[in-house]
């Protein structure tokens, strides 16, 4: 086993972790953090919330003690955070920890908050008041649908690209539409805010069917430690957005009464696979990542660092 050494790099060095969920990213970057005496952030926003743990597989407690983690249950989910927030707080943290390390590890599998710390974020219109009422009414009394028929119309690119069920995404898309009287997409890489310290991403991938199964198996073990009691102590809280998310809505249909416990397991098996196709369509776009094995040693994956 080798490593790049921190005197010869031009720069100070962000390497990043992505891929799809359950693919084994926390253990890599564990194993990076570990070779190279530093610290972890990270930029899995499903992670940030206090009340979430189980549903979000945020890191046990012998693998946050193997490498000190950051943006890891910070915030509460009755907290507003943007991802502009998240932006802010994780650059000023990088450019902290840099002060005392060459390298820093960031990992997640929330590809617009890498993105963000990465290339920076982009500049949107402010939208009154009375426009968000406008797209919240139409939400509260035609449903989610009717605010995708919406987006379909005056932005058909975002809406081909967006994830259409997540309610919030959409509602904020559909406002910058109305508020602008412009596509939404046409706001989006605007600029590239270049960042004063090197960037190498790594990716680890797999065959569908190894991701499938391994998200398959997660959810079981998930279901084995918990997740119902997690989520039946945060319905107070299921109108909250942080909670609109798979893993804790299916399990909130099963309590109203709308679906038996089996159906609700397999929607967020179901929902939870799309999650990673989406995410995997995000990456496939970025040429910069390097793509290695689920299965590869980790010599492997640091030959990455010599070439």
């Amino acid at each position: 086993m080798f490593a790049v050494k921190p005197s010869k790099m031009k720069n100070k060095q962000l390497i990043v972790v992505v891929g799809p969920t359950a693919i084994g990213k926390t253990a890599l970057a564990i194993k990076l953090a570990q070779l190279y005496n530093t610290e972890i952030l990270s930029a899995d926003s499903r992670q940030f919330f206090k009340e979430m743990t189980i549903g979000t597989a945020v890191p046990d407690q012998e693998e946050l003690v193997a490498a000190k983690h950051h943006f890891i249950q910070h915030i509460s989910v009755k907290q507003p955070y943007s991802i502009g927030d998240f932006e802010k707080e994780a650059i000023s943290k990088i450019d902290t920890l840099f002060k005392k390390y060459d390298t820093l590890i960031m990992v997640g599998g929330s590809g617009m908050y890498v993105d963000a710390v990465c290339n920076g974020i982009d500049e949107f219109p402010e939208v009154p008041t009375d426009v968000k009422k406008h797209v919240q009414d139409i939400f509260d009394k035609q449903g989610l649908e009717s605010l995708c028929e919406i987006l379909k119309e005056k932005d058909t690119i975002h809406y081909q690209n967006i994830a259409l069920q997540n309610p919030q995404r959409v509602m904020r898309a559909v406002e910058v539409c109305l508020a602008s009287g412009k596509p939404y997409s046409s706001f989006l890489k605007k600029h590239h805010t270049k960042r004063p310290f090197d960037i190498i991403k790594i990716g680890i991938q797999a065959d569908r069917e190894i991701i499938y199964n391994r998200i398959n198996s997660r959810v079981d073990l998930m279901v084995q430690n918990g997740l119902l009691e997690e989520a039946k102590a945060l319905i107070p809280f299921k109108h909250l957005n942080a909670l609109n998310t798979v893993g804790y809505k299916e399990l909130f249909n099963y309590f109203n009464g709308d679906w038996d416990l089996e159906f609700a397991i397999s929607e967020i098996k179901k929902n939870t696979r799309r999650f990673a196709k989406r995410q995997l369509t995000w990456y496939r776009k970025d040429e910069s990542i390097h793509w290695v094995a689920y299965d590869s040693s980790f010599d492997q994956v640091i030959k990455i660092f010599s070439r």
